[in-house]
C-alpha cells in the first residue's frame, strides 16, 4: 500500500450514552479518557499517524462537537474536521468522505475507515492489518472489511460468514449476521465467522462506484448536492453503509483481523481494556479498594472507597455518581430513560 496515496477517515459521531453519567452531548464518550490520559478520538488520530499525515486524516463529526474535535488535534487542518448538520447514518459519512478524498487526490486513492472509540492492545498489529486491507482493496478493485477473529460469543456483535478464498486470508464475504442471539453466537464462533468490526479499506473510485449502482439512499443526493455539504447532508437518507452499500455489492472481501479489539461498548466494557490491579479492578482517579475485586472505577473528582464488595460499577463526577453491577451496565439506557431530566441531562 501506497502511504503517499492513503488516506484515514475516523467517524467520531454520537454521544456514548451507555457511558453516562460521564458521556453527554456536549462531552460524548470518544472525548473522554476512558482507557488511558488520552481521549478515545486522539488515541486514535495517534494510532493511525504511521500509515497516513494529519493532511489525510479526515475526522467525521456532528456540528456541535466541530470545535471541540479541532481543539482536541491541533495537527490535523482545520477543513480535516468535518462537521455533519445532522446525523445521517454511516453510508452518508462515508459517502461524503470518499467525495472528499477524490476532489483531492483522485479516485485511485485510498480510503482506510475506523471510529474513534475502540481500544486496540495491538497497534502495530492493527496498522498492519489495515495496510494489507488496503493493498487488496487495490489489486481487486474491492470493498474490503476487516473481521474481528472472536475471543467471546457476544450477541452484541454483528457477524460475517467468510466465503470462498480470494487471496491469502482475504474472502468473498457469503453473509452478514446481525446481532444474532447468544446460542446463534455461538454456533458462529465455531463455525469461523468473524465480528463486524466497521473497519474498511477501499480505493474512494470503487467505493463511490458501488453507491452509484446500489445505494438510492445516498447517490442522488451526492448528484445534486454538487459538492455542497449541507445539500448532501439534507437531502441523504439515513442507512449503515452495511446495509446500504455492502450487503448489496458483489464486491465485498473479509481479511481477519486479531489485534486485541474492543469497541468499548459500556462500563463493562473498561475491565478488558484498562490495567487492573491485583484484584481485578480497573480504576481511574483517587480509587481505594479493601477487599474488593473485579469492580470498575471512574473517579473524575474525590476519593472514592470501597469495602468488601465485588463486580460493581462506580462513576464519580462532579456533583452526580452512578452505581450499578457490571451486568446491569448494559442497559444504561433504560436508566436514563426513567430518570428526572434535572438528573439525566447534567453536562
Amino acid at each position: 500500500m501506497s502511504v503517499s496515496t492513503t488516506w484515514s477517515v475516523v467517524l467520531a459521531g454520537g454521544i456514548g450514552s451507555r457511558f453516562w453519567p460521564l458521556s453527554t452531548p456536549g462531552r460524548p464518550k470518544q472525548l473522554l479518557p476512558l482507557i488511558e490520559q488520552r481521549p478515545l478520538l486522539a488515541a486514535t488520530v495517534d494510532r493511525l499517524a504511521p500509515l497516513t499525515s494529519p493532511e489525510r486524516t479526515l475526522v467525521l463529526t456532528n456540528a456541535s462537537l466541530a470545535a471541540a474535535a479541532r481543539e482536541l488535534l491541533p495537527g490535523l487542518p482545520d477543513e480535516n474536521v468535518i462537521a455533519e448538520p445532522q446525523p445521517a447514518g454511516t453510508a452518508a459519512a462515508l459517502s461524503w468522505a470518499a467525495h472528499v478524498i477524490e476532489d483531492r487526490a483522485g479516485s485511485d486513492a485510498v480510503m482506510l475507515s475506523v471510529h474513534a472509540d475502540w481500544s486496540i492492545g495491538d497497534e502495530s498489529g492493527f496498522r498492519d492489518t489495515l495496510a494489507l486491507a488496503g493493498d487488496i482493496a487495490t489489486r481487486h478493485a474491492a470493498l474490503v472489511t476487516v473481521g474481528i477473529v472472536p475471543s467471546r460469543p457476544d450477541p452484541g456483535f454483528g457477524y460475517i460468514r467468510p466465503g470462498a478464498t480470494v487471496e491469502g486470508p482475504a474472502r468473498r464475504v457469503a453473509e452478514f449476521v446481525e446481532k444474532p442471539s447468544r446460542e446463534r453466537a455461538a454456533r458462529m464462533v465455531t463455525e469461523g465467522c468473524l465480528w463486524n468490526s466497521g473497519i474498511f479499506a477501499w480505493r474512494v473510485g470503487d467505493f463511490l462506484a458501488e453507491v452509484r449502482a446500489h445505494t438510492p439512499e445516498i447517490a442522488p443526493a451526492l448528484i445534486a448536492a454538487g459538492g455542497d455539504r449541507d445539500e448532501f447532508f439534507r437531502q441523504v437518507k439515513s442507512i449503515s453503509v452495511d446495509v446500504g452499500v455492502l450487503e448489496r455489492s458483489q464486491r465485498v472481501l473479509v481479511i481477519p483481523g486479531d489485534f486485541g479489539w474492543d469497541d468499548v461498548g459500556t462500563w463493562a466494557a473498561l475491565a478488558r481494556v484498562r490495567d487492573l490491579d491485583q484484584h481485578g479492578n480497573a480504576v481511574y482517579g483517587r480509587v481505594h479498594a479493601v477487599e474488593s475485586r473485579d469492580n470498575v472505577v471512574h473517579a473524575e473528582t474525590g476519593d472514592v472507597v470501597l469495602f468488601g464488595v465485588s463486580d460493581l460499577v462506580v462513576v464519580v463526577r462532579d456533583g452526580l455518581t452512578l452505581v450499578t453491577s457490571l451486568e446491569r451496565a448494559t442497559d444504561l439506557k433504560e436508566l436514563i430513560d426513567a430518570l428526572p431530566p434535572s438528573v439525566r441531562d447534567q453536562s
